[in-house]
């Protein structure tokens, strides 16, 4: 008896429309380069080890504001993987020549993006770092239309401090036992 082909890319895409269904709305679920293709803003949402493979996958970013909220971590979440003399930003900036990198949202649990979660507290900081101003500048506006508080972290090279802020947040939220309902922040004591 012959078995049909196992076909990857199919079962990538049902997994993809069956998650754009859950989500609802206006989401549609579709393979990477065609996901992006018509999009001003793209997100990278995958470990460190993956986005070579992730931004191959979308194709030309080119003219693109691409949002990378990776923290290059260890499988244990306990260490970086790089850091301090390159960040995982600057290595996706390398690995898509002409997008516009802005780095942010590494510092927020995913437990904490739904408004709900959030209702009720002080907004949210999201820490951007990019070479572009005018990218910053959009993605820094998409950030305050989510209800965050967006803070300019200065260049992408920053984001080799950021990932760091990162990891420490992910250190309180599992080793130490705080959970994922926390969220570090930048407090001005005067003006």
């Amino acid at each position: 008896m012959l078995r049909p082909a196992y076909d990857a890319r199919a079962s990538k895409r049902r997994r993809a429309q069956g998650l754009a269904a859950e989500i609802g709305g206006t989401a549609q679920g579709a393979e990477p380069a065609n996901a992006v293709s018509g999009a001003d803003i793209v997100i990278l949402a995958v470990p460190f080890e993956s986005a070579k493979a992730a931004l191959k996958a979308a194709g030309d970013l080119s003219g693109k504001i691409l949002v990378d909220i990776i923290n290059p971590i260890t499988p244990d979440y306990m260490a970086l993987t790089i850091g301090h003399t390159t960040s995982a930003a600057e290595e996706v900036a390398k690995l898509a020549p002409g997008a516009h990198v802005v780095k942010a949202f590494n510092t927020v649990f995913w437990q904490a993006l739904p408004f709900d979660v959030r209702r009720g507290n002080p907004a949210i900081q999201v820490l951007l770092a990019s070479d572009d101003a005018a990218a910053k500048e959009t993605v820094s506006t998409m950030v305050s239309d989510l209800e965050f508080e967006a803070i300019d972290a200065g260049p992408l090279t920053n984001a080799r401090y950021i990932e760091p802020v990162g990891e420490l947040n992910i250190h309180f939220g599992y080793a130490l036992g705080w959970g994922t309902a926390i969220s570090p922040a930048w407090i001005k004591l005067t003006d």
